[in-house]
Order: C-alpha cells, then structure tokens, then sequence
C-alpha cells in the first residue's frame, strides 16, 4: 500500500474507520468520503471531504476529482458508504427499497463512474465494493437491504467486464460485522462468531494491493465463523 492514493467512502463509519487505519498505517494516503461533516484538517495523508450525498452523480464527481486533484492521482477506490434496514415485505415502507437502493447501489456507482477515469490513468487502479453474504438468499425481514446487496454484486461483475485489463473491481461479502451498532441491535447473539472490521478490513486491503493484480469480478465471502 506504500505510496498508494486510496479514496475511501464512508470512511467515518465503523468499518470506514479501521480501513483508513489500516491502509494509512501500510503507507498509503487516504482521501476520506463521507456523508457526515469533516472532523480533522487536511495532512500529508488523509485528505476528509465531509457532508458528501454520494446518491446524488453530481456530488459524487465533485468529491472524486477533489481527492484526484489534492493527491495528483487516484490508485484506489473502495466503496464502503451504504446502509441497512431490517423490515418485512408485507408490513414495511415500500420507499425503503428504493432508499436501500440509493445508500448501497447508486453510491457505489456514482463513486465509480467519478472514479474510473482516474483509476485507468494509475495503470493499476482497483474498486473494491462491500456486498453481503445475506444477499446471496434473503431471509425474512432482509429483502430490500438484500435486493440492494445483490445490486452491488452484479455492478461489481458488470465493471470487472468492462474494464478488465484495466481495473480490477471486486466485492468482499461479510456474514455479520462485530460493530456496537449490530451488538446492540442482537444482544443475545454470540458476536464471537462474526466477523471483526480489523479481518475485513485486511481482506479489502489484499484486493486494494498489487498482490491482487490476477483478480477482478470476484464476490468474496467473509463470513467469520458464522
């Protein structure tokens, strides 16, 4: 990751956070998208674009060619920004389906689109999408968060088509991430068995490195001990 320009949206949430951690103790400079204000000044290497609505393309692109411009490249892109919401089909909102749409499939897409062009300049640029082992098979109650996940799978397949031989774009599926918001919403669950943001975030790291450089179109799971 050393010398590396790594755009990571979401970045202030729970996985965001460990990810730029990580990726800025490995070397790389990190230009961090998020929907929430920014919270410290610009460094050597971590560049904060905060109050971003990454739904709409516009802003989007904004804040791409902003983290382009401030670091004179972009290598990575890695798409955490999302959301999620536990309701039936029967009793819930329909409007939650095309909210589930908008935090997790157009985010990753408008990042994507802004990104790309930047991504082929670096000659060995890499899109790494977060999907969900859930949307593999919904069960009750997951059916527009998984519909939304299953989105951002095909997006990752359909990119890694287009673009092979010049960015690899893969996805990782998490079973349950270990974080306070999921321990608070399962309390009984034994959170041993889930997955800690510190393993994901390595196994985003390796599709982010050039130790990955032979894989693209990849639905990786990352199911801990579920």
């Amino acid at each position: 990751m050393d010398g590396k320009v790594i755009v990571v949206t979401g970045a202030l949430g729970a996985l965001g956070r460990v990810v730029v951690d990580e990726a800025r103790a490995r070397g790389a400079r990190i230009a961090s998208i998020d929907h929430a204000p920014t919270q410290v000044p610009a460094t050597a290497d971590l560049f904060e674009i905060g109050g971003v609505d990454l739904a709409d393309p516009a802003k989007a692109g904004k804040a791409i060619d902003a983290a382009a411009s401030h670091f004179g490249k972009l290598d990575v892109l890695i798409n955490i920004a999302g959301g999620f919401a536990f309701e039936t089909v029967v009793d819930g909102d329909p409007g939650t389906w095309k909210r589930m749409y908008a935090l997790n499939v157009m985010t990753a897409l408008n990042a994507s689109r802004a990104a790309i062009p930047h991504l082929v300049s670096s000659g060995n640029g890499r899109i790494v999408n977060i999907g969900a082992m859930g949307a593999l098979q919904a069960g009750s109650g997951m059916g527009a968060y998984a519909a939304s996940k299953a989105g951002v799978h095909r997006l990752t397949e359909a990119l890694a088509a287009e673009l092979k031989g010049k960015v690899t774009i893969n996805a990782v599926l998490p079973s349950i991430i270990d974080t306070a918001a999921n321990r608070a919403s399962m309390p009984n669950a034994d959170f041993t068995k889930w997955v800690q943001p510190k393993e994901l975030a390595d196994v985003i790291l390796f599709l982010a490195s050039d130790a990955a450089s032979a894989v693209t179109g990849a639905l990786l799971p990352v199911n801990g001990r579920v």
